[in-house]
């Protein structure tokens, strides 16, 4: 049976098309319950976009909660020692608060996670399918990249104490040279330190061009050098493979450092401001739940699309089949089951007005095409 595009919502539409996608990488799907011990959320709560949750207790009288998150779930369900990483995508339903006292929201989400002993190659392979996943939606899509080790080796080599890494990050995502320039005035920092932080403010180009600008301030530092090389390498892979011209580096786009480990991204599509694509390795969320390897994943927050409005197919049919009334309607529904015997999506119909078909088969006064 062929799904009628028409009826289904943005988020819906592009939620089907993923899914043929991903499976194609050969992710295989992932369903959990709604319910989740809250045991496991309280302890990863810096992880999730919220710590607010819907409890109850069950019959066996364990504090349970309305998932908030799923890739939680998929670590906690995941084997270490498995012959290759484990590759799974979903399509669920999370319920959140926003900031505040904001009410509760239904979000439908798709995504994939990619966990176990990950090389470049499987870096290079979510990255490319979070790029191919925004494509899928709308070309006018940016997927903003950076990376946790750059970002925390510029404040090591700057000698920024770990402690106040939230007060610069803070400035660093809100873009403000002068919340930059006040926390190096309070910390007395040289011009030369703040010259050095001031690049995680304005920095902001094609990967390409930025990491060559990087490369003499990556070259000192172990932690800096290796992330400059991964990117570098991300990169190289992305434009032999004709990616790389949507893919930015931005270091606003933050992951926590007590989760995330390397490489972190958020996605945007036009006439959207709020991302609708964020992920990245989270390799210190998995090693936090006693787990040792490595993870990378993404989801697609598939409410924001309905902002977009209805998605619309290329065409409202694979065939349109013109009659009217001197039709042999013996012929117009031999030609109709025909066409659906065959997988096509055929409409008939007295007049084309402003359908859209591939193909146009005209039945008009007698049998034509």
């Amino acid at each position: 049976m062929q799904l009628d595009w028409k009826i289904l919502r943005s988020g819906e539409q592009t939620m089907y098309r993923l899914r043929g996608l991903y499976e194609g990488y050969g992710y295989r799907r992932f369903k959990m319950s709604k319910f989740e011990e809250y045991d496991l959320y309280v302890r990863n709560k810096d992880f999730l976009v919220s710590d607010r949750m819907i409890t109850f207790t069950d019959s066996r009288g364990v504090l349970m909660a309305l998932k908030p998150d799923v890739t939680l779930s998929i670590i906690k369900n995941t084997r270490e020692g498995e012959p290759g990483p484990r590759k799974v995508y979903y399509n669920e339903t999370v319920y959140r608060s926003g900031k505040g006292d904001e009410a509760f929201q239904e979000i439908m989400q798709t995504g994939l996670e990619c966990i176990g002993e990950l090389d470049l190659y499987h870096i290079y392979e979510v990255t490319a399918l979070a790029l191919e996943s925004l494509a899928t939606i709308s070309p006018d899509h940016v997927l903003d990249v950076s990376h946790v080790g750059l970002v925390s080796g510029f404040m090591e080599a700057a000698g920024v104490d770990e402690a106040d890494y939230g007060q610069v990050m803070a400035a660093v995502r809100a873009k403000s040279l002068a919340g930059l320039e006040e926390f190096c005035r309070s910390r007395n920092l040289s011009g030369t330190v703040k010259a050095l932080l001031e690049r995680l403010v304005t920095t902001y180009g094609t990967m390409e061009t930025v990491l060559e600008e990087l490369a003499p301030l990556c070259v000192g530092g172990k932690k800096t050098r290796e992330a400059w090389e991964e990117l570098n390498s991300l990169c190289a892979l992305l434009k032999a493979n004709g990616l790389s011209d949507k893919v930015y580096l931005d270091f606003s786009v933050e992951g926590d450092m007590d989760y995330y480990s390397g490489i972190v991204f958020r996605g945007f599509l036009k006439n959207l401001s709020a991302g609708v694509l964020s992920g990245g390795q989270y390799d210190k969320m998995v090693e936090k739940m006693g787990k040792k390897c490595g993870a990378m994943g993404f989801a697609i927050n598939l409410n924001e699309l309905e902002r977009l409005g209805p998605a619309q197919p290329p065409f409202d049919a694979e065939v349109l089949v013109l009659y009217d009334d001197a039709t042999d309607l013996t012929a117009l529904t031999g030609r109709l089951a025909q066409l659906a015997g065959e997988g096509k999506r055929a409409l008939a119909r007295r007049r084309a007005g402003d359908l859209r078909a591939k193909e146009i088969v005209d039945l008009r006064g007698g049998e034509k095409g």
